[in-house]
């Protein structure tokens, strides 16, 4: 092959290097966001059933402890 072609061949090469690379990296950025926001979703259950017990909770005591209106 001529010296041109060589160094063209190489030039792209780099260039895939650098590529399958950088791809690496940003499926490895992907990965750890998904975990990320796995675990706030899971957070986000946890509060919102908090949240309904919580309120459940109050609407019973507050039954318990106020008279209907008409008393």
């Amino acid at each position: 092959m001529s010296n041109l072609t060589n160094e063209r061949l190489e030039e792209l090469e780099v260039k895939i290097s650098y590529q399958e690379r950088l791809i690496q990296e940003l499926n490895d950025v992907i990965v750890l966001q998904q975990r990320q926001v796995d675990k706030l979703e899971e957070s986000i259950l946890q509060v919102r059933e908090y949240l309904c017990r919580e309120q459940g909770q109050r609407s019973a005591t507050e039954r318990e402890e106020n008279p209907p209106p008409h008393y």
